[in-house]
């Protein structure tokens, strides 16, 4: 145990080589669950909780760590599950997501696993609990669930989706443009959908990387070139099958997808993580989430654009 505790900050060199390690852990019974380390901070003992007066009931209190005040959620009530008992013998998994940190309470942590993005698959289809599940694995034999995290943040924390007025230039034609956006957070999609609805620009969702890079291919084969009609991908970075880095990183490989502008908007955070999107050849880095920065940026990407800007080379 002291082992996974020190070590998690410190083992987040995977991104690139479409790999990734998960830290395991379970909440009220035998099921495991991975959350990705490059999300995790520290794993500490629950610490002594303040209660928080009308606060929603998945937060169980605060703690002072370090100077900071940080939610602590029970991570079994937010998917849906009983409440997590004997809280002091319990665990904090400290996370950094969409540019806040808070934690998570959990039963126990079990081990951190390196895996391959290719053994990361989509949950399957159904309702109760799948719904708030971004990925499934297997792990010696055993089903291993990747919680939606950020559909858990949205409904305890909530999150403004509106774009200010004044951001979005309604006199802009995009009618001749378009968009694709490769993300397999639900939650994440529709956020990026309700601002390229405002935007009244044509946009296609897929899943994930791979998806992305397939239909990436297809229409070049149907339209031999790309960079006139298609202003922008806009990628995550954690997907099942193929993370947006590798995304990026087989893009620059292919003459025409080259030339194709990368945004990639995660809520991965951090300096390691800007570097690199930069080191596998994106053009820009946007974390999660902020309508008014997400608008802003896209209606500068997409003026650049019509005046035929596209992806510079390194």
């Amino acid at each position: 145990m002291a082992g996974i505790l020190d070590g998690v900050d410190q083992r987040t060199r995977l991104a690139g080589a479409n790999r990734l390690e998960l830290l395991l852990f379970r909440l009220a019974g035998r099921q495991r669950f991975g959350i990705n380390v490059f999300k995790v901070r520290e794993v500490i003992q629950c610490p002594v909780l303040t209660q928080v007066p009308h606060a929603n009931r998945v937060v169980r209190g605060i703690a002072n760590m370090r100077g900071k005040t940080i939610p602590v959620m029970d991570l079994s009530m937010a998917i849906g599950g009983p409440p997590l008992t004997d809280i002091a013998s319990r665990f904090v998994i400290i996370t950094e997501y969409n540019r806040h940190i808070q934690g998570f309470l959990v039963g126990s942590v079990d081990r951190i696993i390196n895996m391959h993005w290719e053994s990361i698959m989509p949950p399957p289809q159904g309702s109760g609990r799948s719904s708030y599940l971004t990925a499934v694995t297997d792990v010696d034999k055993e089903l291993v669930e990747i919680i939606d995290v950020e559909k858990v943040l949205k409904e305890v924390v909530g999150v403004n989706e509106t774009v200010s007025a004044g951001v979005i230039d309604d006199q802009a034609d995009r009618s001749a443009q378009h968009v694709l956006v490769a993300d397999d957070s639900l939650v994440a999609r529709k956020q990026i959908e309700r601002v390229l609805n405002e935007m009244q620009v044509p946009y296609t969702t897929v899943n994930d990387g791979r998806a992305a890079l397939k239909l990436l291919k297809e229409w070049r084969e149907e339209r031999g070139t790309l960079k006139d009609w298609l202003a922008v991908v806009i990628t995550d970075i954690e997907m099942p099958q193929m993370d947006g880095y590798s995304l990026v990183a087989e893009m620059r490989k292919e003459p025409v997808l080259s030339e194709i502008y990368v945004m990639m908007h995660s809520s991965l955070s951090g300096g390691f993580n800007e570097a690199m999107v930069q080191r596998v050849g994106a053009d820009e880095f946007i974390p999660k989430y902020d309508p008014d920065d997400l608008a802003e940026r896209l209606e500068r990407r997409l003026e650049d654009h019509r005046n035929g800007v596209g992806h510079v080379a390194a």
